[in-house]
């Protein structure tokens, strides 16, 4: 218990250390960003991922992913994805996969006609390879990283890691952002998404980590705090979390986090004992209690705007007849290029470019669930539909992994409001599809079954 306080602390520390050293002095993020990789590289080979040290890297990468962006430590944009996808193959070098996994190879191919039809439609003066990357890379990275998950059973120990894995770059995040924007009502004059309270970067992004920050942070505060200090830096890392996100004015991470804890303290109440569900309601009454009190601070320090917000009102209280900042009419395109071209749709990337035409704007799409339908047809339709069911037919033989329905509502969640943008939303999928397993002797191996 001891050695494990201390290297939390440690991990703590060290990350508020890294968002101040980032914010101070900016080149150190790219120094960072190598480092991340060097070491995690090393500690894979190191450990030959005897005990799945390959999802604690990827955890990792993903936690880190918003934070290297906005402070430009990726020597390439989407480093991340490629990441995971390269620790994910090494994960399966060295310890396999499970059989069953073949459906998503199954779920690769149906993806492939849709890049065929793309690269043979896409415009002349598109860059068809970008296209087709930009689009394909989020799907690729979640069907390599599930077959390397899926049914891969691991310890509750090991789970522990993944949360702090996936927590601690966030420590760095919410410091950066507090250093980069203080407190000032001045920042706050629209109920548009903010971009001076997310570091200059793209709210939508950030708001969707700080939300993974927030259910983590919870998760941990909830399940794993055994001792004062660890109540304490969960407790606050939750609190900054929420407060940071709500103030990005970007909705969608918030929400996420929202439906992510509602459905892990469901599971709680189902499944745990009558003492366990005295304390968690106690412990859910004191949060409560913070996050009514962060929610009035928030309409305090916004000049009431963040109410506006997500009541659906602009600045002066006018209800939008526009509840989503125009993705409505980014679905609506996408769903009648489908209905036009059924079979495989228009092509990977050129729904992009046909908005283009349409308006005399590059807007990329932000929902999985309309751009798939549109640019591979009815395969795409089969493809989000397979992802769909295998979380929830997993989720019903495995109900003491608590963590699988959150982590899949986060995923589901996050590809109808920011696309697959960050890798994040396929390294959580992926690890939706784990199992737990008491006995330690085991937690290497992969379900027979």
């Amino acid at each position: 218990m001891e050695n494990r306080l201390n290297a939390y602390l440690i991990l703590i520390i060290l990350h508020i250390a890294i968002g101040v050293g980032v914010y101070l002095i900016r080149p150190l993020s790219l120094i960072y960003g190598l480092l991340i990789f060097v070491l995690g590289l090393l500690y894979v080979v190191k450990t030959k991922n005897r005990n799945n040290e390959v999802l604690l890297v990827i955890s990792y990468v993903v936690g880190s992913e918003v934070f290297l962006r906005m402070t430009g430590g990726n020597i390439l944009h989407e480093i991340a994805k490629y990441e995971v996808l390269f620790f994910s193959i090494m994960g399966v070098i060295y310890s396999g996969f499970s059989k069953k996994s073949f459906v998503f190879a199954i779920c690769f191919l149906l993806l492939l006609p849709g890049v065929i039809v793309g690269m043979s439609t896409l415009s002349y003066f598109t860059n068809i390879r970008k296209a087709v990357t930009f689009n394909l890379l989020g799907p690729v990275t979640l069907l390599t990283t599930s077959v390397y998950c899926y049914r891969r059973i691991i310890s509750p120990e090991t789970l522990l890691r993944i949360l702090v894995a996936l927590s601690v770059p966030i420590v760095s995040t919410v410091v950066y952002l507090v250093l980069y924007t203080p407190d000032n009502a001045d920042l706050f004059t629209s109920t548009q998404s903010n971009f001076s309270t997310s570091g200059g970067f793209g709210p939508n992004q950030v708001s969707t980590i700080l939300g993974l920050g927030i259910f983590t942070f919870f998760a941990l505060f909830l399940l794993y705090s055994k001792t004062k200090i660890e109540i304490f830096f969960n407790f606050i890392f939750l609190i900054l979390s929420g407060y940071r996100g709500i103030i990005t004015f970007s909705r969608g991470g918030v929400f996420t986090a929202m439906a992510m804890i509602l459905a892990l303290l469901i599971l709680v109440f189902l499944y745990a004992k009558s003492r366990v569900k005295l304390k968690v309601l106690i412990i859910v009454g004191g949060i409560s209690i913070a996050a009514l009190f962060l929610w009035t601070y928030s309409i305090y320090q916004t000049n009431g705007l963040i109410a506006n917000r997500y009541e659906n009102k602009d600045a002066i209280g006018r209800l939008k007849k526009d509840r989503f900042g125009g993705r409505e009419e980014i679905a609506k395109g996408e769903l009648e290029l489908f209905v036009e071209n059924p079979i495989f749709g228009i092509g990977v990337g050129k729904s992009t470019e046909v908005r283009e035409l349409i308006t005399n704007e590059k807007i990329a799409s932000h929902s999985e669930t309309t751009r798939m339908p549109a640019e591979h047809g009815i395969l795409g339709v089969i493809f989000l539909v397979i992802l769909t069911l295998i979380p929830i037919l997993h989720f019903a033989r495995n109900k003491n992994y608590l963590m699988s329905l959150p982590f899949f509502i986060f995923w589901l969640l996050t590809i109808n409001h920011a696309a697959m943008r960050l890798a994040v939303p396929a390294v959580i999928y992926a690890l939706s599809l784990l199992q737990i397993n008491n006995d330690e002797k085991k937690t290497n191996s992969l379900s027979r079954e």
